[in-house]
């Protein structure tokens, strides 16, 4: 193997590495470091083949997340989306789903759809639902809403690429949202209709509960969001 490709190989676990030491914000930046390092190795790179205003508003949305994160904001999202649930508790199906994918749309990253999790099996058992369902589909719909949010990193790349070829940045984000979210929608409905969900029957979880292995449903206790997440 040339001994180039090996030195770049190496660079790219670098910065892999020190995007996951520094976290937040430095994850994104340490990417763009270690393209500058394998620029200065001699990599080919023509200025005019570089998106420069798709980077720094790819850096812009980085910066903004970190931002809402610190303040607090993405936890206050959180809490609202657990108070919907609990209110509609007999239709987790349908609003699980949608409730991760907004909070993608609204933060620009998926990794939101992880602190519903206690919420959605939380609700789903206490209405005889196997929490399998709305937990699949709301994972699923909390990583294709990335396609369709305005702030996320592949969006704006994806926007940056298909706007060469006469697809503005308003009609892209209109057509996204629209067929994944509909997507969402007819697939909860499919689940929903034509799959039995009833936890009781389940041969697995009825085993579990005899041998008393089933864990009491505890409702997940939220911190008071700071004074200015909101």
């Amino acid at each position: 193997m040339d001994f180039m490709v090996i030195l770049q190989f190496i660079v790219l676990l670098g910065g892999i590495y020190l995007g996951v030491k520094l976290g937040g914000m430095g994850v994104g930046y340490a990417g763009g470091l270690g393209v500058v390092v394998l620029a200065i190795l001699g990599m080919k790179v023509d200025m005019k083949d570089i998106p420069i205003d798709v980077i720094l508003i790819i850096a812009s949305v980085i910066s903004a997340i970190t931002a809402l994160q610190v303040a607090g904001g993405l936890d206050y999202l959180v809490q609202v989306a657990s108070k919907i649930l609990r209110k509609n508790p007999k239709q987790i199906n349908f609003l699980a789903p949608i409730v991760t994918y907004l909070l993608t749309i609204l933060a620009g990253t998926g990794h939101t759809a992880f602190s519903m999790i206690p919420v959605i099996v939380e609700v789903a058992k206490t209405q005889n639902i196997k929490p399998s369902a709305p937990l699949a589909l709301s994972v699923v719909s909390s990583q294709v809403a990335i396609t369709a949010s305005p702030i996320s990193a592949a969006f704006v790349a994806m926007s940056g690429l298909c706007e060469k070829l006469g697809v503005s940045y308003p009609k892209l984000l209109f057509i996204c949202i629209s067929t994944t979210f509909v997507a969402m929608l007819i697939t909860a409905f499919i689940v929903n209709k034509f799959y039995d969900l009833d936890l009781s029957k389940d041969p697995v979880y009825k085993e579990r509960l005899s041998k008393g292995l089933v864990a009491e449903i505890k409702a997940e206790e939220y911190k008071e969001p700071k004074p200015y997440a909101k």
